[in-house]
């Protein structure tokens, strides 16, 4: 299987409308599928920066001179470019979510699929684990994460679970965390809701929406006049953030109106939400809750 199959691949690259000497930037590296596409329509003068965390992607990386993998956080995007002597760029990729590869091994414990020790986390130097934080959270922070990241109704009850559980013995595997709730999975919905619980645990330890919404802050400025944002969100919480900073250049509120009721904002929309067809979700079935957006920097000149 192939390390990371890149969801809307033309679409995504197409969006950054990519102009032969400019400079490029994915956030979100993973297999490489995407770089690689964004390489395909630079000249010899342009530009790839690439990011990822999770030290298992720069084997993927690209022998060609105009790229660059490197191996950080993509909420500290701005800092390394600059390390790197870049202060603006002409467009930004980024591919939220988890990888492929980070599914399909078992040993990362990400997927429902396989028994594995409680981790998840995408970069393996970090300090907060599944483990950690199923066996040390306490029950209302346990309940905030169900709700906040899953939007699990359940949340009280599944956090008092855990706690009860781990009293008698700690919580090790996904398979034990599964047979712990096993009595909060309904017949016919329990991947459904182990899924949201995943999603939720995976969430919290890699502080998702936070480095989201540290990213999302950076791009304006980073952003030539023009330049060029397209995103794929897996799940409303982050595709919500996307929409709404797109908008107003805000994660919630409305921005400030002048006298004549109109407010500056430092992105506009390209188009409409795109999402996969189906052709491509019976080819990659994870491709099924992508949406992708697309938008640009307003020219900062204009009156």
């Amino acid at each position: 299987m192939e390390y990371h199959n890149p969801v809307l691949l033309s679409e995504t690259v197409e969006g950054l409308n990519i102009k032969e000497d400019g400079v490029y930037v994915d956030v979100t590296f993973g297999g490489g599928g995407h770089s690689r596409k964004i390489l395909e329509s630079l000249g010899s003068k342009g530009r790839l920066i690439a990011f990822d965390q999770d030290k298992d992607a720069l084997l993927n990386t690209i022998d060609d001179s105009r790229f660059l993998l490197v191996n950080e956080n993509f909420r500290y995007v701005k800092r390394f470019l600059r390390f790197h002597g870049i202060k603006s760029v002409d467009g930004i990729l980024a591919d939220f979510g988890v990888s492929s590869h980070q599914f399909d091994e078992a040993d990362r414990g990400f997927s429902i699929r396989f028994d594995a020790q409680l981790d998840m986390r995408m970069n393996q130097q970090d300090v907060l684990s599944a483990y950690s934080l199923v066996n040390t959270y306490e029950e209302e922070d346990l309940k905030r994460v169900f709700w906040q990241y899953g939007e699990l109704r359940t949340s009280p009850a599944l956090a008092k679970t855990i706690v009860a559980a781990r009293t008698e013995k700690a919580i090790e595997t996904t398979f034990e965390l599964k047979a712990v709730l096993s009595k909060h999975l309904p017949h016919g919905r329990e991947n459904k809701i182990l899924a949201q619980i995943y999603q939720a645990i995976r969430i919290e330890v890699n502080q998702e929406i936070e480095v989201l919404k540290e990213f999302l802050l950076q791009t304006p400025e980073l952003l030539n006049d023009g330049g060029r944002l397209s995103v794929i969100s897996y799940h409303s919480l982050e595709d919500r953030l996307v929409k709404r900073f797109i908008r107003s250049g805000l994660f919630e509120g409305e921005p400030e109106k002048d006298v004549f009721g109109n407010f500056e904002v430092p992105l506009k929309k390209v188009g409409g939400l795109i999402v996969p067809d189906a052709k491509e979700i019976k080819l990659n079935n994870r491709a099924r809750s992508a949406k992708l957006r697309i938008a640009e920097k307003l020219n900062s000149k204009q009156d």
